[in-house]
């Protein structure tokens, strides 16, 4: 199946894009960076560091975090947290919208995986 997926370069080396925006879905959803690493299936190191990534990329945080303790930590989107998913994938049906005819005839032109394996 198709899919547009969307990479956000910001100045810097700084990049959002699809992962990143579903990671923090995922934290959003769960309340925990580890639950939202296992469902991604990647380490919770990994998870943090992306997670610490976007967080500290814009002016405002993203995700408010809380060490573990008697019931374990938690993590949460914060209002601009959840504010960037919803611009992200805004801009993600958008871009679909405005080009969909042109991936439906690129699509209708692709061979067939099968061939694309055997040549």
């Amino acid at each position: 199946m198709t899919r547009l997926t969307i990479r956000i370069d910001f100045d810097g080396g700084r990049q959002v894009g699809h992962g990143k925006i579903r990671l923090l879905e995922l934290i959003g959803e769960h309340g925990s960076i580890s639950r939202a690493a296992r469902e991604m299936k990647m380490s919770y190191r990994r998870a943090w560091l992306l997670a610490d990534e976007v967080n500290r990329m814009f002016s405002e945080p993203v995700l408010e975090t809380q060490h573990g303790g008697v019931g374990g930590g938690h993590a949460r989107l914060t209002s601009f947290g959840h504010a960037l998913v919803g611009h992200y994938r805004a801009i993600e049906s958008q871009a679909l919208k405005s080009f969909g005819k042109q991936i439906a005839d690129l699509e209708r032109r692709l061979l067939p995986a099968a061939k694309v394996a055997s040549k």
